[in-house]
């Protein structure tokens, strides 16, 4: 287990750090700009997808790339969609629930009850975390042997 815990890490902590950033810049440029609540929410959570998925998109892209060459195959556009349709499997479940409903409306609550825009919105991305990651490394764990293999 240790050494899948350390798998994890590797792959999710470096998106989950500019995830933080993303999430907490368009927190509070949006709201020193808006004033809205709803729409804090809606950038902070957006943002920090963006930079989220785009890591982790070009982190299997680069990866994927390595291990075709590396049998003299070259990275086509069908090996692109198999990038995608893994990506889709491990995360697909996680962010519907996420991004549309669980992440927005803790982003939107917590910095009103704690009374601090910041550490609300931290804390809302911590715990959307916790019910994001539960079918995300279930996804991920999944898909590697079936839609990671490029051997």
């Amino acid at each position: 287990m240790k050494h899948k815990v350390k798998e994890w890490l590797k792959r999710y902590l470096p998106a989950e750090i500019l995830s933080v950033v993303a999430t907490l810049l368009a927190a509070s440029l949006t709201f020193k700009y808006t004033q809205s609540g709803i729409k804090t929410a809606l950038a902070a959570t957006w943002a920090g997808n963006l930079f989220y998925f785009g890591y982790i998109l070009i982190l299997d892209v680069w990866q994927t790339y390595k291990a075709v060459r590396q049998n003299s195959k070259g990275y086509t556009f069908k090996t692109f969609i198999r990038n995608l349709r893994a990506l889709f499997i491990e995360f697909g479940l996680a962010e519907v629930f996420d991004s549309f409903l669980i992440r927005p409306v803790l982003m939107y609550y917590l910095p009103l009850l704690i009374g601090n825009l910041s550490w609300g919105i931290l804390l809302a991305k911590l715990l959307a975390d916790v019910t994001f990651y539960v079918p995300a490394i279930i996804g991920y764990e999944f898909t590697k042997r079936r839609f990671r293999n490029f051997h």
